[in-house]
C-alpha cells in the first residue's frame, strides 16, 4: 500500500498523480517504487496513499485500501493479477469466467466487487483507464478483462474499497484496481513454472524481466510467455456421465412423430453403438447416450498467451523528467460448450412431412467425437491481441512545492472469434434428401431414408457439411490529460494542498460478425448486423486536503463529466469529502461519503437487434406444470436453449447514486494492527440487461402464483417470454423466444463490513510469521426493479449465487533461505441447485515453499487446493457442482525456478 522515497532529489522523486481518464491515482508515484527494497526501516520515508491524489504522510487514509504485492501472487497460490483479484473478500459478486462454459467471452476474466457487476468496478493499468473487452460481458455489460496482464511485471496491485466516482468519474461506484507494473529493475531474472493436476489441465510459464539504468535514462523490460492444457467434464468422474444420479440419457439419434410427441421406429442404435467412446443405446425407438454432453465440454479452456512490457524514463534536468511505456499481448484461448446437432428443418418449421409415410416428423442428430475427428476438431477458437501505450513529460513547477503531467495514453483490443464445424445450410438436403416442395401450410416436404440418419459419418464427411465462421471485434480508447498538485499555503497543522486535473477522450467498438452468415452459408445460423459506436468525453476535477488539527484532516473533492454521442450527451457532477481523525498514534478514525455517476456502457447504447439462442435453457414454467423437480425435469438446461432476441436503448438514463463508509484503524503494537470498516453503496437508475434464466423463474413464479401477476415485475418477465400458443399442433406451449432490452431499474442497495488483522511475531529459533486475515460481511443487498416494486432480498434470493461473505486467512514463515505460506479460503453459503436451499461453505486450503539454493537461484513448490475439495452439488443435475462460483478441478500443483543474473 505504501510507496517509499528517498528525501534527495532522484529521477524517481516525482510522487505527484496522474490518470488518463480520471484524477491521477496517487500510486502512480510508483515511478520510484524500486527504492522501497533499497531503504531501510530508519530512513526518511514519505508515503503516497491510494484513494487520493494529494501525497500525505499516513500509512492509511479515509478510505481503506488493500494491496496485493507481487510476492504474494507467488506465496498465496495465485497464476496471475485476476487469480488474486478473484479471491478478494470484497469480492463477493458472481461472475461468468473463461472457465464458466456458455459464456459470452471465454477469452476473458472479470470481477463482480460488491456484488455489483464487473462493470461497476473501474479497473486501471498504472493509473490509466484501458480499453473495454471487444465483447461485452454476458453479452451486455462492458468490462476489462484480466486474464492476460503479464504477471513478471506486476508490482502490486491496489484495490481502492468504497465508491469514488468523485475523483475518478464514471465505473468507479463499487471501487477502483489499480495494477501498478514495475518500474525499476535491476539486471535479468528468469523463471519458469510448470504443474497441472492428476487428470488434465498440465501448464507452462517462461518469465523473462530485466531492466538497467544509465544516468539519466532507464528501461525496464519483461516478457512472458504461457500455454495450458483444456481439463474436460470427462476426465472429471464425478461428471463424465450426465446420466449418473437416474437422470434420463441425452437423445443423440431421434425420429419423432411431430403431432404426438412419440418417437418412431429407426430400425435399432447397433449402426451407432460405437459412437461417444462406445455408450450409444437403444431407449424406446431413439438412440441415447449419458457422455454426449460431458465429451464435448472444456471447464478449462485451451489457453496461450504471449504478453510483454516496455518501460523508459529520462530525466531532462532535475525539475523535468520524460516518461512513456508499452504493454501489449497476443491470446489463444480455446473451449467447448457441445458438440454439432442438426434438427430436420430447424430454420423454418422444425419439422417436415414425410411423403413415405404420410405424417410430420422431426429428425435428430448429434454429432459424436468419431465423427467430426475429434472433440477438439469442433473448438471455438479467440485469437485477442492488446496494446496500451502511455506517454508525457512531468515535473516540478520551478522551485515551489506544485508538480505537473501531461500525458497521452491510447489502448487497443481486437478479439477474432472462430467457430468450427457449424452445419452448412444444405445439410436437411443431406439427411432428408431433395425437397419435394411443401404442403398448404408451407411445411416442407421429403421423402428421406431413415438408414441415412442412423449411419455414423466419417471426418470427411462431416467436414463436407460444416464450415467455419469468423467474427472481428475491436475496441478502443485515447486520452488527453494534464494534472497538477502542491500546497496552497500552511495551517498550523500543517499545509494545505490542491490537486486539480483536466483530460478529454474518445472511445469507440464495433462488433463485425462474418458475412457468410446473412448470406445463409450456415444452417439455422440467426441473422446479425455489424454495430458498433463511438463517443467522447471531457472532465475537469479537484481535490482539497485540509490538515483542520494535528488530530483531524478533512478531504473535499469535485468532478464534472460529460459525454457525448453524435447526437446527444450526458452530463454530470459528483462530489465527496472524507476525514480521518487521529485521537492517538495508535487509532485512526475514518469516514467517506461521495455521489456517483456512470455513463451507460457503449453496448447497451448501440447495439442493433441481434438474433440467436443460448446455449441451454431451463423452462420452470414447464416444469412446474409437469410437477417435476428441477434435477429431474425434463425442461432443465435444455441445449440448445431458447432463442433470444438482443436490442439496445439510447433512451437509457445514466446511474446515479451515492455511497458513504465509516470505521477505525487500530494498531496498538507495531506488531498486530485491525481494522473494521462499513460501506454502504445505493444505485439509482441501475441500468441493466435482465438476466433471461431471472427472467424465466419471475414468469415461473408469476404464472403459478407466487408473485401477483398483476405486479409490474411480473407484467414485465410475461411480456418479454413469448410463448406458442397452448393450442399448436407442434411444440405447444415452448419458448418461441425472449426478448431482451436494457432498462433503467430503480435501485440497487448493497451494503456490508470489511476487517482486516495483521499479528506478526520474531523467534530467534523458528524465525518470523505473518498472520493476516481479510474478511467481508455483506449485510444488505437489495433490488428494485421499479419503484411500486416490492425490494427484492438478494440476501434472501434463492436464485441469487453471490456468496454473503468471505474470509481468507494465510500464515507465512521465513527462516534464512526457507519461507512457506498457507492460506485458507473460506467462501460463505450459496442456494443449491435446486434453489430448495443452501451448500455448505466452501473451504480450501493453498500451500507453498520457497528456498533459496543460491543468493540468485531460489525454487518454489506450491499446491492449490491441498485437500483436494471440490463443492458438490447433485441437486440441479449435470455437471453436479456450482459452476461459476468453484472450480472443479481438485488439487493443483506446480514447480517454479526463478533466478536472477
Amino acid at each position: 500500500m505504501v510507496y517509499v522515497m528517498p528525501q534527495q532529489f532522484t529521477p524517481s522523486r516525482y510522487t505527484f498523480p496522474l490518470s488518463a481518464l480520471a484524477l491521477a491515482l496517487a500510486s502512480l508515484s510508483t515511478q520510484g517504487y524500486a527504492a522501497d527494497s533499497s531503504t531501510t526501516a530508519d530512513a526518511p520515508q514519505q508515503v503516497t496513499v491510494t484513494g487520493s491524489r494529494i501525497s500525505r504522510a499516513q500509512k492509511e487514509g479515509a478510505t481503506s485500501v488493500t494491496v496485493i504485492t507481487s510476492a504474494e501472487l507467488e506465496k498465496k497460490g495465485y497464476s496471475n493479477a485476476f487469480d488474486a483479484l478473484n479471491g478478494l473478500t470484497q469480492n463477493t459478486g458472481f461472475t461468468q469466467g473463461a472457465d464458466f462454459g456458455n459464456t459470452f467471452t471465454p477469452a476473458a476474466n472479470a470481477i463482480s466487487l460488491r456484488g455489483l457487476g464487473p462493470n461497476h468496478t473501474l479497473t486501471l493499468i498504472d493509473g490509466h483507464r484501458v480499453a473495454d473487452y471487444p465483447v461485452p460481458y454476458d453479452g451486455s455489460e462492458n468490462f476489462v478483462n484480466l486474464a492476460n496482464i503479464p504477471t513478471a511485471m506486476v508490482d502490486r496491485i491496489e484495490i481502492l474499497n468504497g465508491g469514488a466516482s468523485a475523483i475518478y468519474g464514471s465505473d468507479a461506484i463499487a471501487g477502483v484496481v489499480n495494477i501498478i507494473l514495475k518500474k525499476k529493475f535491476d539486471g535479468v531474472e528468469v523463471n519458469v513454472k510448470g504443474g497441472g493436476t492428476s487428470h488434465g489441465g498440465e501448464n507452462l510459464r517462461f518469465q523473462l524481466s530485466g531492466g538497467k539504468t544509465w544516468d539519466d535514462l532507464n528501461l525496464v523490460y519483461g516478457l512472458e510467455v504461457s500455454g495450458r492444457n483444456p481439463i474436460w467434464a470427462r476426465q472429471r468422474d464425478f461428471m463424465s456421465d450426465r446420466t449418473r444420479l437416474g437422470e434420463a440419457p441425452t437423445v443423440v439419434l431421434g425420429r419423432k412423430d411431430a403431432e404426438s410427441g412419440k418417437y418412431l421406429n429407426l430400425g435399432g442404435c447397433n449402426s451407432a453403438a460405437g459412437l461417444f467412446g462406445g455408450s450409444v443405446s437403444s431407449i424406446g425407438n431413439r438412440c441415447v447416450s449419458g457422455k454426449a454432453s460431458p465429451d464435448f465440454w472444456t471447464v478449462q479452456t485451451l489457453n496461450q498467451s504471449e504478453n510483454g512490457y516496455f518501460s523508459l524514463d529520462y530525466t531532462l534536468n532535475e525539475h523535468t523528467q520524460l516518461f512513456g511505456n508499452l504493454l501489449f499481448g497476443f491470446n489463444h484461448t480455446e473451449n467447448n460448450t457441445r458438440g454439432p446437432s442438426w434438427t430436420s428443418a430447424a430454420n423454418s418449421t422444425g419439422y417436415f412431412l414425410n411423403q413415405a409415410t404420410g405424417g410430420y416428423e422431426s429428425w435428430t442428430k448429434r454429432f459424436a467425437p468419431e465423427e467430426v475427428g475429434g472433440v477438439d476438431h469442433t473448438n471455438k477458437e479467440w485469437d485477442d491481441t492488446s496494446a496500451n501505450v502511455n506517454f508525457g513529460v512531468r515535473g516540478d513547477i520551478g522551485d515551489s512545492t506544485w508538480k505537473y503531467e501531461t500525458a497521452y495514453s491510447g489502448s487497443t483490443y481486437t478479439s477474432k472469434a472462430s467457430v468450427y464445424g457449424r452445419l452448412l445450410s444444405g445439410i436437411d438436403t443431406y439427411f432428408l434428401g431433395p425437397q419435394l416442395g411443401v404442403d398448404p401450410d408451407g411445411v416442407p416436404i421429403y421423402n428421406p431414408n431413415v438408414n441415412r440418419l442412423s449411419q455414423p459419418l466419417s471426418p470427411t464427411e462431416f467436414q463436407s457439411i460444416s464450415g467455419r465462421s469468423i467474427e472481428r471485434d475491436k475496441s478502443w480508447l485515447h486520452t488527453i490529460s494534464a494534472s497538477a498538485n502542491g500546497e496552497l499555503f500552511d495551517l498550523p497543522a500543517g499545509a494545505v494542498k490542491l490537486a486539480g486535473v483536466a483530460e478529454y477522450g474518445r472511445q469507440g467498438f464495433s462488433n463485425t460478425p462474418d458475412a457468410l452468415i446473412n448470406q445463409g452459408a450456415f444452417y439455422n445460423a440467426s441473422k446479425t448486423s455489424s454495430y458498433g459506436g463511438t463517443r467522447t468525453r471531457q472532465a475537469v476535477g479537484t481535490e482539497l486536503f485540509i490538515p483542520v488539527s494535528s488530530l483531524l484532516n478533512v478531504n473535499f473533492s469535485g468532478r464534472y463529466d460529460r459525454y457525448a454521442l453524435s447526437d446527444s450527451s450526458i452530463d454530470k457532477f459528483t462530489y465527496g469529502s472524507s476525514f480521518e481523525f487521529r485521537p492517538m498514534k495508535s487509532l485512526l478514525f475514518r469516514g467517506n461519503y461521495a455521489s456517483s455517476f456512470r455513463a451507460p456502457d457503449m453496448n447497451y447504447l448501440y447495439l442493433k437487434e441481434q438474433h440467436g439462442y443460448y446455449s441451454n435453457t431451463t423452462d420452470y414454467w414447464r416444469c412446474k406444470q409437469a410437477g417435476q423437480p428441477l434435477s429431474t425435469c425434463d425442461f432443465n438446461n435444455m441445449s440448445p436453449g431458447a432463442n433470444y432476441t438482443l436490442t439496445g436503448n439510447q433512451a437509457l438514463k445514466p446511474e446515479d447514486g451515492k455511497s458513504f463508509g465509516f470505521g477505525f484503524v487500530w494498531s496498538p503494537t507495531k506488531k498486530f494492527d485491525l481494522s473494521v470498516d462499513y460501506w454502504d453503496i445505493t444505485i439509482n437508475n441501475l441500468v441493466t440487461n435482465l438476466d433471461a434464466d431471472k427472467i424465466l423463474r419471475n414468469e415461473a413464479d408469476c404464472r403459478s402464483g407466487i408473485r401477483d401477476i398483476n405486479s409490474s415485475l411480473c407484467q414485465d418477465a410475461i411480456s418479454r417470454v413469448v410463448r406458442n400458443p397452448d393450442n399448436a399442433v407442434v411444440d405447444a406451449g415452448v419458448i418461441n423466444h425472449i426478448n431482451i432490452i436494457p432498462i433503467n431499474a430503480a435501485r440497487e442497495h448493497v451494503a456490508g463490513v470489511d476487517l482486516v488483522g495483521k499479528l506478526r511475531w520474531d523467534s530467534e529459533d523458528f524465525g518470523n510469521f505473518l498472520w493476516t486475515t481479510n474478511y467481508t460481511q455483506v449485510v444488505r443487498h437489495t433490488y428494485q426493479q421499479s419503484g411500486d416494486d416490492p425490494k427484492d432480498n438478494y440476501l434472501a434470493d434463492l436464485t441469487n449465487t453471490d456468496w454473503p461473505n468471505k474470509l481468507n486467512t494465510s500464515l507465512t514463515w521465513n527462516q534464512d533461505k526457507v519461507s512457506s505460506t498457507v492460506l485458507l479460503s473460506r467462501n460463505g453459503k450459496i442456494p443449491n441447485g435446486e434453489q430448495t436451499g443452501y451448500l455448505k461453505p466452501g473451504v480450501t486450503v493453498n500451500w507453498s515453499a520457497s528456498y533459496k539454493v543460491t543468493p540468485k537461484a531460489t525454487v518454489s513448490l506450491i499446491v492449490n487446493n491441498v485437500f483436494n475439495t471440490i463443492k458438490r452439488d447433485d441437486t440441479g443435475g449435470w455437471p453436479y457442482y456450482p459452476v461459476g462460483n468453484y472450480s472443479p478441478f481438485g488439487r493443483q500443483g506446480w514447480l517454479e525456478f526463478n533466478y536472477h543474473f
